[in-house]
C-alpha cells in the first residue's frame, strides 16, 4: 500500500520541478527593451527603496531612457539615465553609456546586482509589495 502512495508524490513532485525551471528559463539572458518597459522596485537589505521607470525608448549614449525615483538615495549611484542589455541581463548606465550598475538576471522578474559593500541590490518588476 505504501508503493501506491509513492508513485503518485514523486510524479508530482518530478513536475512541480519542472513547471519551477519552466518560469525561470529567463535567467541569465540579457533583457529586451519591450520585456523592460515599465516600473520596476530597486530594494536592498529586503526593503522595497524606490521605483525606477525603464524605457524601450532610445536615449542618445545612455542606451534606453532610465529614471529614477527621487526617494533611492544611496541604493543607486547618482547620474542614472539610462540602461542596456548585457550578455548576464542588463545595466544601469550614465548619460555617457559608461555601466554604473550591472545586474544579473536571476528570473523573468528578478534582477541582482552583487555590490562590493556586500549588500545586494535587487531590481523587481512592478510596485514594491504592500507587505513590505
Amino acid at each position: 500500500m505504501n508503493l501506491k502512495l509513492t508513485l503518485p508524490l514523486v510524479a508530482f513532485s518530478a513536475l512541480a520541478a519542472t513547471a519551477v525551471a519552466a518560469v525561470d528559463h529567463e535567467a541569465g539572458v540579457p533583457l529586451t527593451p519591450a520585456e523592460a518597459a515599465g516600473a520596476w522596485t530597486v530594494e536592498t537589505g529586503g526593503h522595497a527603496i524606490c521605483l525606477i521607470q525603464l524605457s524601450a525608448e532610445k536615449s542618445g549614449n545612455a542606451g534606453f531612457a532610465a529614471t529614477p525615483g527621487a526617494n533611492c538615495g544611496d541604493a543607486l549611484p547618482a547620474g542614472v539615465t539610462g540602461w542596456a542589455p548585457t550578455s548576464e541581463g542588463m545595466a544601469l548606465t550614465g548619460d555617457n553609456g559608461k555601466v554604473l550598475v550591472p545586474f544579473n538576471r536571476w528570473s523573468n522578474s528578478l534582477f541582482v546586482s552583487h555590490r562590493s559593500s556586500g549588500t545586494d541590490v535587487q531590481l523587481m518588476r512592478g510596485g514594491p509589495n504592500p507587505s513590505n
